[in-house]
């Protein structure tokens, strides 16, 4: 996925309109019970290669669900169709309850209330750590400065580094720099985060430090669907496992049961090959 992906999120992030706060304001919130988000018979191909076929999926509020799969399986294609930045050629994707609007203002608002971070952190080098963060919730929801800036230096504190807030990009490691995208993406407060191989761009030695995070993330509660090859994160801090072939779910489940009765072939294959990597 090329670097310029990320920051077209970025910006439909900041661009999500200011009105989306007017027009939520009065809207019923899901019921309990409601998946936040719902995949009945979704399919999407890209010209002759279906890459997602006929899938179903409910994610709940408060669960944490690793995708794993081999590569090409679709699993990035699943987050992009979730966020809007793919739509879906068939089926339906529901949000609180509601079907996914893929029209200009309805996908504005549906973006503010996602949060994703990329495989390359996408950050604006011209802009410092803080206003990176700053820019979508000025922009996007009209949160003054001054609270956005309040913020964003309780987000840097929460991913662990308060010190970097007036420092470039470019002076940051690699792990720093996606500390720094998560910030920005919850400073959008979002209702669900969506991270596609987060930590496969880093060195060995940075992967643990932006895991710690997603873990604290995940035993907050957040809505968290994670695209990633880290088993080890998969088994500690997520609810369940999708796993995810030629774009089918083939078996999901917990993770002490996926890791140990898996029941397809296909499953079974995987686990083997991680385990004996």
């Amino acid at each position: 996925m090329g670097p310029s992906n990320g920051t077209d999120a970025a910006r439909a992030d900041s661009e999500a309109g200011a009105e989306m706060a007017a027009e939520s304001g009065g809207a019923e919130p899901a019921g309990a019970g409601v998946a936040l988000v719902g995949l009945r018979e979704v399919s999407k191909s890209f010209g002759e290669n279906l890459v997602l076929n006929r899938i179903d999926l409910e994610i709940e509020r408060g669960a944490a669900v690793v995708i794993a799969g081999p590569s090409g399986s679709g699993k990035s294609t699943l987050l992009r169709c979730i966020n809007g930045l793919e739509s879906v050629d068939s089926g339906e994707l529901r949000f609180e309850g509601r079907p996914v609007d893929y029209s200009g203002k309805a996908l504005s608002r549906l973006r503010a209330e996602i949060g994703m971070v990329f495989q390359q952190f996408n950050l604006f080098p011209h802009m410092t750590v803080r206003d990176n963060i700053v820019l979508g919730p000025v922009k996007g929801k009209g949160v003054s400065r001054e609270d956005a800036r309040r913020r964003a230096r309780e987000l840097l504190e929460r991913v662990g580094i308060p010190e970097k807030e007036d420092e470039f990009p470019a002076d940051l490691s690699g792990g720093q720099q996606q500390r720094v995208a998560i910030a920005r993406a919850l400073a959008m407060d979002p209702k669900l985060m969506l991270f596609d191989e987060p930590t496969s761009a880093l060195d060995p030695e940075m992967i643990r430090e932006v895991l710690d995070v997603m873990r604290d993330l995940a035993r907050d509660g957040m809505t968290m669907v994670v695209v990633t090859h880290e088993m080890g994160f998969a088994r500690e801090a997520c609810d369940r496992i999708v796993f995810i072939d030629a774009g089918q779910i083939v078996e999901q489940g917990p993770p002490d049961e996926f890791f140990h009765e898996a029941k397809s072939t296909r499953a079974k294959e995987f686990v083997d090959k991680i385990i004996h990597h």
